[in-house]
């Protein structure tokens, strides 16, 4: 496969245009989380094109077992901390369970709150048809809208699983038709989640929106990873679509370690370090 050549150097503002430009180049899309401002800023001046303020915050901050439980108002705080860390990249920020699923009037106030309030620069849902109509409303209002198919996290329930989605021909079927009736409503890019490649490919060939991937292969317009995963952060459990990019966790334990043993010892602080 040819290498993309990279500048670093390009500050310009993403933008949905932006993005839809990168598709039509073949120029990846680099995703990852975030929710606070000091790893924003780090990833914005590392070139990262997208952050999102996902609800997996309840699952990385909170140390929830579902995400479930996060409220738009912790959304709305941490995508607030995470703007103040970003100039370049584009922030989507996460609508949370029951934010959306009662109404479009709900959606597009909840979604209206992310943007006028924490200051996002678009907003994401999860599901296909059942929320198009939603979609549409805020669309035609000016909220950008992103997607989300595959495996939802806020659907764990029903699903009952983490399995990956799409393997029988139904669901396949179900999720390709979702994804042109995301793009019809006029979502601007989808996140497909745990899905087989070859789905996420087919599905990446029909749009004329973007996809970014996670857990679906090579062939999406860009990746999106958690990153305390991608970082080594969390070690407990690891995803086969997770790569380590640096084992952060070592690190940290052993830095905390070192000033444990100088406090103890007293040799932190020495008199330089004094005032």
């Amino acid at each position: 496969m040819e290498k993309f050549s990279y500048n670093k150097t390009d500050r310009r503002k993403v933008t949905t245009l932006r993005l839809q430009e990168m598709k039509t180049n073949k120029e990846k899309i680099a995703a990852l989380t975030a929710y606070d401002a000091v790893i924003a800023k780090i990833f914005d001046e590392a070139g990262i094109d997208l952050i999102l303020v996902g609800d997996s915050l309840g699952n990385v901050v909170q140390g929830l077992d579902t995400t479930i439980p996060v409220t738009l108002d912790q959304v709305i705080y941490h995508t607030k901390a995470v703007m103040n860390g970003v100039k370049r990249a584009m922030v989507v920020a996460d609508m949370p369970f029951m934010t959306y699923q009662i109404s479009s009037e709900d959606a597009f106030f909840n979604a209206g709150r992310l943007m006028k309030e924490a200051g996002a620069a678009a907003v994401k849902l999860e599901g296909g048809e059942i929320i198009a109509e939603k979609v549409r409303v805020m669309t035609e209002s000016g909220i950008p809208v992103m997607g989300h198919l595959g495996l939802t996290p806020q659907s764990i329930h029903r699903f009952g699983s983490y399995r990956t989605r799409g393997t029988n021909k139904e669901e396949a079927d179900k999720i390709k038709k979702d994804a042109k009736v995301l793009e019809e409503a006029g979502a601007f890019a989808i996140v497909l989640e745990k899905i087989p490649y070859q789905l996420a490919q087919e599905i990446t060939d029909s749009l004329y929106i973007p996809t970014i991937g996670i857990g679906a292969g090579p062939y999406c317009d860009g990746q999106i990873l958690v990153y305390t995963d991608m970082l080594g952060l969390t070690t407990e459990f690891t995803p086969r679509f997770v790569r380590h990019y640096a084992r952060l966790r070592e690190i940290i334990s052993d830095g905390v370690s070192h000033y444990l043993e100088d406090v103890k010892d007293n040799e932190f602080p020495n008199l330089d370090e004094s005032y």
